[in-house]
C-alpha cells in the first residue's frame, strides 16, 4: 500500500475514533499530497519518494513552528504543533543513529571516491538521494564535512 492509500485509510479510522488531532494532521497531509499530485508538470502519480519529502518538510516545519511558540510563550500552540509532527513522523522511516549515519557516509565516501572536502558537493549529491527521510540534510552535511576533513 502506497503513502496517500495509507493515508486515506488512516483518515478513516481516525473518524472512527473521533481522533480531532490526529484527523487534523492526516487531512493536512492529504492535502498536501493532492497538491503535489495536481501541481502541473506532475504525471497525476505521487510516488513513495516524493511523499517521503513533503512529509519531511511538514514535520520540519511543525518543529519550528513549535519552537517559535515556545519562545513567544504559546505553548499551546506549541503542543499542537508538535502533537500534528508526531503524527507526521509516524510515517516516516526511522531515523539513523550517529554511528549507523557515519557507517553510511563512509559507504559513500568510498563509492565517489572523494577524498577532500573540496569534493563534498559530490558526496552530497548521493548522500542526500540515498539517506532522503532517514537523516535531516544538516546532520548529513556535518559529518560529510568531518569526514572528508580526516
Amino acid at each position: 500500500m502506497d503513502l496517500f492509500s495509507q493515508i486515506d485509510a488512516d483518515i478513516k479510522s481516525a473518524m472512527l475514533a473521533k481522533d480531532r488531532m490526529r484527523l487534523q494532521a492526516l487531512r493536512g497531509i492529504k492535502k498536501e499530497f493532492i497538491e503535489a499530485k495536481t501541481a502541473p508538470g506532475s504525471n497525476g502519480e505521487l510516488p513513495d519518494a516524493t511523499a517521503l519529502k513533503i512529509l519531511t518538510k511538514m514535520a520540519k516545519q511543525r518543529r519550528e513552528s513549535a519552537q517559535i511558540y515556545t519562545e513567544q510563550s504559546r505553548p499551546e500552540l506549541a503542543e499542537t504543533e508538535l502533537a500534528e509532527c508526531s503524527v507526521i513522523e509516524a510515517y516516516l522511516p526511522k531515523k539513523l543513529t550517529e554511528e549507523e549515519l557515519t557507517a553510511e557516509l563512509e559507504k559513500i565516501i568510498a563509492q565517489t571516491g572523494a577524498s577532500s572536502p573540496a569534493e563534498m558537493g559530490k558526496v552530497m549529491g548521493v548522500a542526500t538521494k540515498a539517506l532522503a527521510g532517514r537523516a535531516d540534510g544538516k546532520d548529513i552535511s556535518a559529518k560529510v564535512r568531518q569526514l572528508l576533513a580526516k
